[in-house]
């Protein structure tokens, strides 16, 4: 058995890394901009104000989500196609939208520093005044080098000599471009002063935009998104929120104690109730008992749980017709003046109404599992032996079908960590319980990558471990089952 532990360990390995490479380009690649309602943007779409704009960039720097998401050519960026971008930029034809405008706009704001040959090349070479402007304008920002630290916080000696280099070169570029004729700017210089600038500051960093052939396989592979997060996972660092830069892992310890209380409870409710209703419902088989047990039970199956939250609040927390019980939360305000017992009492109130949602379409759903089977079981020419030798009705169902009957409730046993840790999104929603489960909403909603990678990697994580939990488990339960 421990060769066959250390073979399923080592075999979750690229398993793991295969989820992660799917999940991260998955969310990655959704629609959206996480972030721009952090910088003021309205609609979550762009930044309009030049401060707004600011604050976007800087905070799609910190996390990254300026660079590629799986793979970064832009070292390899010619002058066509910087042309191109600044061109859908300046719309001097007219025919561009502003969505294209836009996006063109934060493409050549995410090239950073890999686009600064071809907009040098731009500003010296162009027939188009209009355009050589812009690439001086650019260059204000695009040759900003990175300030070291991700988040400016902890930084070492070294870190903060750099970082006071690096400012001290952005604010000489404070005023280093041109604008065109007619245009009003009084920080704008002329475009011979803006030239002169640019090309003997090129000349002076010229060095650090050749990029050989190791470094151009360094920025392809690890200059990107995917290889950033995983560079930090590797150190069991999901970084930090965006929204609140609150490091992942602390929000998520934070939420443990909500989705655990409420799927612990749901699940052993599930399991303590299910079981002897299951192998009940096999022994009575076809009884009108039993069919009045089993038309209850999938009736229960078939309501939406969101549909019976929504019932539940308005029957038993909003006065009609009674109000027994609170509308939303996971305690009340004045916790700190209660007393441990009345702490625990106020808790259990709070989320009565919650775990009977979680728990009856498990209850129905488990119980039909553990009925089948049981039913399959006690037709077995083992039980008939057993019954043959005198043995007793309890102790045939109890000792010898109820252990076989249980392998498939063992199999789903294994399926519920992540459920355990994960929450319950519509639940914790729809009570107002800030658990996991609606973290992960919101974090969904407002685009926080670093929240939804983690959220889905600790349960890919949990289901992998709960699969080979199952398997060991069903070893223990059927003793034909061997992993020689």
């Amino acid at each position: 058995m421990l060769t066959y532990i250390i073979k399923r360990l080592a075999l979750m390995i690229p398993t793991f890394l295969a989820i992660s490479l799917i999940v991260f380009a998955v969310v990655n690649f959704a629609p959206g901009n996480p972030g721009a309602k952090q910088a003021g943007a309205e609609g979550g779409q762009q930044a309009n104000t030049g401060e707004q704009r600011e604050s976007y960039r800087i905070f799609k720097e910190q996390f990254n989500l300026d660079k590629p998401v799986l793979l970064n050519f832009r070292y390899d960026l010619s002058n066509e196609d910087v042309s191109k971008v600044l061109s859908d930029i300046l719309n001097e034809n007219g025919e561009i939208s502003p969505a294209l405008r836009i996006v063109s706009q934060e493409t050549v704001e995410n090239w950073g520093r890999y686009a600064v040959p071809a907009l040098m090349d731009i500003l010296n070479t162009s027939d188009n005044v209009a355009m050589r402007a812009l690439a001086s304008q650019r260059l204000t920002i695009n040759a900003r080098k990175r300030l070291a630290g991700e988040f400016r916080k902890n930084l070492t000696a070294e870190q903060k000599a750099e970082n006071k280099i690096i400012a001290a070169e952005v604010a000489s570029f404070k005023g280093t471009y041109f604008m065109v004729e007619g245009a009003e700017d009084k920080n704008a210089i002329s475009e011979v002063e803006s030239k002169a600038f640019w090309n003997t500051w090129y000349e002076t960093n010229k060095e650090g935009f050749a990029y050989s052939s190791t470094e151009k396989m360094s920025i392809l592979f690890f200059d990107t998104r995917f290889a950033k997060y995983w560079g930090n996972l590797i150190r069991l660092d999901f970084g930090v929120s965006h929204l609140d830069k609150r490091p992942v892992l602390e929000k998520v310890f934070s939420k443990l104690k909500y989705s655990l209380s409420l799927a612990v409870t749901s699940v052993t409710l599930a399991y303590f109730i299910s079981l002897p209703l299951g192998i009940w419902s096999a022994v009575n088989e076809n009884s009108p008992s039993d069919r009045f047990v089993t038309l209850i039970l999938f009736m229960l199956y078939s309501l939406p749980s969101f549909f019976v939250g929504v019932v539940l609040l308005n029957f038993f927390t909003i006065g009609s017709p009674v109000q027994w019980f609170p509308t939303a939360g996971f305690e009340s305000i004045d916790t700190s003046e209660m007393t441990t017992l009345e702490h625990l009492k106020d808790i259990a109130w709070h989320l009565f109404l919650p775990i009977t949602c979680m728990t009856y379409g498990a209850l129905a759903a488990l119980s039909r599992y553990a009925r089948t089977g049981l039913l399959d079981t006690i037709r077995a020419d083992f039980i008939r032996t057993a019954r043959a030798k005198g043995l007793s009705e309890g102790v045939v169902i109890i000792k010898h079908a109820a252990r076989n009957g249980m392998i498939p409730i063992i199999t789903l046993l294994g399926t519920l960590l992540p459920v355990l840790i994960g929450g319950s999104v519509v639940i914790e929603v729809i009570f107002g319980i800030p658990g996991m489960g609606k973290m992960g909403f919101e974090a969904i909603m407002l685009r926080d990558y670093n929240v939804i990678m983690a959220i889905l990697l600790i349960a890919s994580s949990l289901t992998l471990i709960g699969m080979l939990i199952s398997d060991l488990l069903l070893a223990l339960v059927d003793p034909r089952i061997t992993f020689d």
